[in-house]
């Protein structure tokens, strides 16, 4: 039999030096299993050398309904707890606008909170009203993927919000992986289908949608500032970490601060 040989394995006397993170800003991320469009928006978006992405994803079932979205609450505790156990985050967003309506913010922040206390909450529907605020607009179109009775609610947030819905237009979709296989090219047509005369931008729902990644060409189409559920969060989450570099190629919402 051949004889393998290992040399003495040598422990370092010289210690290494170590940062304080190995990333400068850090976001957490929690998503729903099935979503295709959050990560891959965020990898363009927001990562950088100083800005890291950590992920975890609970467990979601399709149709997508009232009932469906509000059974993720009690995961949202869990979730966040895996992101860097026992480590500070910059932001954390939990990336889904239909069940954060249908849960409720206030009780998104508080289920993230028992696992990260302290730490800056972003859900999509908040961050798209600071995004419609920040650039002046008060009567609003809004498109989703959904069904009418998981966009019913969302009208009611972003009225009781005191925006003024000039036009609301949903596609009756209960899958939200074929909501992320709505091509790009087709948002732009439908974007413009949905936009009022009367209003001063458009607000497009749901972070499978893929609308942030032609945020200009919709603007372009519209000739007024559209935002969308990733667009919203991810400015929200890169001013919350302080960085405040204007991307006009990615929207008009990126170009200003958070307020």
């Amino acid at each position: 039999m051949h004889m393998v040989t290992f040399p003495d394995i040598q422990v370092s006397s010289q210690r290494p030096a170590f940062d304080d993170r190995p990333m400068k800003k850090r976001i957490g991320l929690v998503i729903l299993a099935t979503d295709h469009t959050t990560e891959p928006d965020y990898r363009r978006m927001v990562a950088s050398n100083g800005i890291g992405i950590y992920v975890a994803r609970l467990a979601f079932a399709n149709p997508v309904t009232p009932d469906s979205l509000r059974h993720m609450q009690p995961l949202l505790t869990k979730a966040a707890a895996l992101i860097l156990p026992d480590e500070d985050l910059d932001a954390i967003c939990y990336s889904c606008t239909s069940a954060s309506v249908i849960i409720g913010d206030a009780e998104v922040e508080a289920a993230i909170h028992q696992a990260k206390p302290g730490v800056p909450v972003v859900t999509p529907p908040a961050a798209g009203v600071r995004g419609l605020r920040a650039l002046g607009a008060r009567r609003i179109s809004v498109l989703t993927p959904y069904t009418a009775e998981v966009s019913r609610p969302m009208a009611k947030y972003f009225s009781e919000h005191g925006f003024e819905i000039e036009s609301f237009t949903c596609l009756d979709l209960d899958d939200d992986r074929e909501m992320a296989r709505i091509s790009p090219a087709s948002l732009v047509e439908l974007a413009a289908a949905a936009m009022a005369p009367s209003a001063q931008a458009l607000f497009i729902s749901c972070t499978s949608v893929r609308a942030a990644g032609v945020a200009a060409q919709i603007e372009k189409r519209l000739g007024r500032p559209m935002v969308s559920s990733n667009l919203a969060s991810a400015w929200n989450c890169l001013r919350l970490c302080g960085d405040t570099a204007p991307r006009p190629e990615l929207g008009r919402l990126m170009t200003l601060p958070l307020n």
